[in-house]
């Protein structure tokens, strides 16, 4: 079959066609930004990419359009594809009915930590023989990619699946999620986000329980014992195997974990104590990620031992609390936090790995949620760890700006915090105010201008 992937340059369906390009099929595609990373990636698999959406594309007369989200109405080729009523069909959709059919899909859904925690989650069943599939949204470390169809040495029917909430199409709004028919499903945690799509938490609460709808009988759902959110979704019905983690010290239940002063921390399932979790991430938000995933990898056969010692291996993702460089003393790490509880956590899990060392955040708030300011007031709560703050808002009225006043918003966070709209600007007073010893966590779900490369760049000029 020959598919031509319409917004094939984001990180889930440039997954796909990775994935479809391993099952054989021919894949080309198109997109606005067509440039590296993505796009070497991508040719390097055989996949052919076109710069932009002209309905000419009609010319190569794939089988099937494959239709990201970034497409909307008024879009030169889907109009196209519309007016000659030829097949087509979401991203999501085709994942479902051609890549996870007749397999076990382990999908891991919430607000946070989707994509540390199927990468904990794919590592563990990868170093107990399992070789699973996966599609996940950033690139753990263990593997060097983001997706696969399984190992090299056999035909896996396990997959793990980053499960998003966000809508599925611009002619589906459904969440991702419900395409994908799991077996097992990690509920990891449940906030207001999405504020382009979604009005209220209550329409999230929904979409999360047409998930839960989706899950078999003889399927599991391992959730948050912490969020109550999670408890009003359970509570509009469960149907499957249920396995609460996060639990108190006195339940007889569920999955606990108990933090020790060196960084490691123990499992205990139903009151017993499994073993001790030795490694070197840092952060509650981590430690949680951890044990959803241990309870997953359970439910496939895992024996709970097998999945510490394989934490113990886990190096992380790519952009999550990752060290860029370190020049004259100062460490500039990169992560990809975003949302303010992200951003708490974040700045969290490094004071805990630093100590008393200076951080310095840098924000660029850059998400549509952010964009429209709906979390504004949040920011300066999410940042209080933090010794001085620098945040980045883009001038002009492009994709990436600001609909409010950055200044304003950081303004209760006094002088320690400071708005630009200039990259330039913001490099230079960052590199001014460090000293040896400071830590400077950027954080954005964009490049971000290339701002850490820039910053070492600046730092080696001035502490040579």
């Amino acid at each position: 079959m020959h598919i031509h992937i319409l917004g094939i340059c984001g990180t889930f369906m440039g997954g796909l066609a990775v994935l479809a390009r391993q099952a054989g099929h021919r894949v080309t595609g198109c997109d606005l930004n067509v440039y590296p990373p993505m796009s070497t990636q991508l040719e390097a698999q055989g996949i052919e990419l076109i710069e932009g959406f002209g309905p000419e594309q009609l010319d190569l007369k794939p089988d099937l359009y494959v239709i990201g989200n970034i497409v909307t109405r008024g879009n030169a080729l889907m109009e196209a594809i519309l007016n000659r009523a030829l097949p087509y069909t979401s991203g999501p959709q085709w994942i479902g009915e051609h890549i996870l059919k007749d397999r076990w899909v382990l999908a891991v859904a919430g607000t946070h930590g989707k994509t540390t925690t199927a990468s904990m989650l794919a590592w563990i069943l990868e170093d107990a023989g399992y070789q699973p599939g996966f599609l996940i949204g950033g690139v753990p470390m263990n593997f060097g990619i983001s997706a696969r169809l399984s190992g090299d040495d056999a035909d896996s029917i396990f997959f793990v699946i980053e499960a998003d909430e966000y809508d599925t199409a611009f002619f589906d709004k459904r969440s991702k999620f419900v395409h994908y028919r799991a077996r097992t499903v990690i509920l990891n945690n449940l906030e207001y986000d999405h504020a382009d799509i979604f009005p209220d938490l209550a329409a999230i609460e929904t979409q999360f329980h047409h998930l839960v709808r989706t899950v078999p009988q003889v399927g599991r759902l391992l959730v948050n014992q912490r969020e109550p959110a999670l408890h009003t979704v359970i509570d509009r019905g469960c149907w499957s195997e249920l396995e609460w983690f996060g639990v108190d010290a006195d339940a007889d239940t569920g999955w606990r974990l108990e933090d020790h002063n060196d960084g490691s921390f123990s499992i205990h399932f139903n009151g017993r104590h499994e073993g001790t979790v030795q490694w070197e991430l840092s952060g509650e938000h981590n430690r949680m990620n951890a044990l959803a995933a241990i309870a997953a990898a359970r439910h496939v056969g895992v024996p709970i031992g097998v999945a510490i010692e394989a934490l113990g291996k886990f190096r992380n993702v790519r952009r999550r609390m990752e060290l860029r460089g370190e020049v004259g003393g100062v460490r500039v790490f990169d992560d990809f936090a975003h949302h303010p509880t992200a951003i708490a956590t974040t700045v969290a899990g490094l004071r805990q790995q630093v100590g008393a060392a200076r951080i310095l955040a840098v924000l660029e708030p850059r998400s549509n949620t952010m964009k429209l300011g709906t979390m504004k007031n949040a920011l300066p709560g999410s940042l209080a760890q933090a010794d001085l703050v620098f945040g980045y808002g883009a001038k002009g009225d492009g994709k990436n700006a600001l609909g409010w006043n950055l200044a304003e918003a950081l303004a209760p966070l006094g002088d320690k915090a400071a708005a630009f709209d200039d990259l330039g600007e913001l490099v230079q007073a960052i590199v001014a105010a460090t000293q040896p010893g400071d830590q400077v966590l950027v954080m954005s779900n964009g490049g971000f201008g290339g701002v850490h490369q820039r910053l070492l760049d600046a730092l080696a000029q001035v502490r040579r």
